[in-house]
């Protein structure tokens, strides 16, 4: 399970165009001579490298490139990552685990073509690495592509998609590593319902002031500010990442779990005091960073019903300071039927749903 070997789960043609020549994805010794970078865009949080390469974290990225030609070359570094090929939208290959080096994708009709590379898995051990898109003899470059919606999903394990593939609830640390899909979560669900670029900023087990069961590492609000969990380099808005809308879900952590000797609340009232305030500085930290955005604030109903209780007061006290730009969504009765009692992919369907409603029902000025 941890060899470092790489599976290429290749597509069956049928998913591709009728008029499509299948795809296939092989690894090369090295880049061709006289290969030049393809333009080429991201989305997320990256730390540039010497020679263009992007060290990555947090969830959610994808790499996007356009050109015209029947093959392309990608190269990627060491890290433990899943990830997903898609050429003009279509599943090509799934690699797991990929030896770094360089890649290429062949057999394509000669003409216009989007490649995109999604990030699948989670990465809190430490940082993965993307080295650039590269274009062969013959291949031909074309503008990178754009998108005028943005959405940005900031949140714990259940914006990851934690264990969203498993069909049980006991899983090993190796079943949740492989069973995490992000493209499967609602976040992406809901960005792909409105042709959107997305940012996944979010950690498992992490909350707003206490992480689950009171462990250590940073809260949320705490990693948020930085490009890699490392506190190396700050995010200073730099790459003019302006989001229409801001989804976020944070409190299971902070109250699924009983408080311990020592911790620094001395019960729950003066949890939830410290949860509600910080919550309150959070959002406006990030209004701050996003005035023209929509917050969308929402919760799940259990811990019996103590995280959706306190997420409403924190919108109430956003409200109440003069905040109109903020919204809150329950999200009720999810089965839960993912690892460890984690959102299934039926329960990412229904919260993506319930989001696309939400949204609709606001009529969010999406106009940048």
């Amino acid at each position: 399970m941890r060899s470092h070997a790489f599976l290429l789960l290749l597509a069956a043609s049928s998913l591709l165009p009728a008029a499509a020549a299948p795809a296939t994805v092989a690894r090369l010794a090295a880049l061709p001579d006289g290969a030049t970078p393809s333009p080429a865009v991201h989305s997320g949080r990256t730390d540039a490298r010497e020679g263009g390469m992007l060290a990555y974290q947090w969830p959610g990225l994808y790499f996007e490139t356009r050109f015209e030609g029947r093959r392309l070359d990608f190269a990627t570094g060491p890290g433990e990552v899943i990830l997903h090929l898609r050429v003009d939208g279509a599943p090509v290959a799934t690699l797991e685990r990929p030896e770094p080096g360089a890649y290429r994708i062949d057999g394509l009709d000669d003409g216009p073509h989007e490649v995109r590379i999604e990030v699948a898995t989670e990465s809190q051990a430490g940082p993965n690495r993307f080295d650039g898109f590269f274009l062969p003899p013959g291949s031909r470059a074309l503008p990178a592509p754009s998108r005028a919606r943005r959405i940005e999903f900031i949140g714990d394990s259940h914006t990851v998609g934690y264990g969203n593939l498993s069909t049980q609830r006991e899983c090993s640390e190796a079943q949740v590593w492989a069973s995490t899909d992000n493209t499967r979560a609602f976040g992406p669900r809901v960005a792909r319902h409105y042709d959107a670029d997305y940012r996944v900023n979010a950690i498992s087990g992490r909350g707003v002031v206490r992480n689950y069961g009171g462990g250590p590492g940073d809260t949320l609000p705490q990693a948020w500010p930085w490009r890699l969990f490392d506190h190396g380099t700050a995010d200073t808005g730099g790459d003019g990442w302006q989001p229409q809308v801001v989804v976020i879900a944070l409190g299971t952590n902070d109250f699924s779990t009983p408080l311990r000797p020592g911790e620094r609340w001395p019960d729950r009232p003066a949890l939830h005091a410290d949860y509600q305030r910080s919550y309150v500085a959070f959002v406006r930290s990030l209004r701050s960073r996003y005035p023209g955005a929509h917050f969308v604030l929402w919760a799940t109903d259990r811990a019996e019903g103590e995280i959706r209780e306190q997420v409403e007061r924190v919108v109430a006290r956003l409200h109440e300071g003069g905040e109109r730009a903020v919204s809150f969504l329950p999200v009720a009765g999810p089965d839960m039927g993912g690892c460890h009692w984690h959102p299934s992919l039926a329960d990412h369907a229904r919260i993506a749903d319930a989001l696309v409603r939400h949204l609709d029902a606001l009529a969010v000025a999406w106009t940048p």
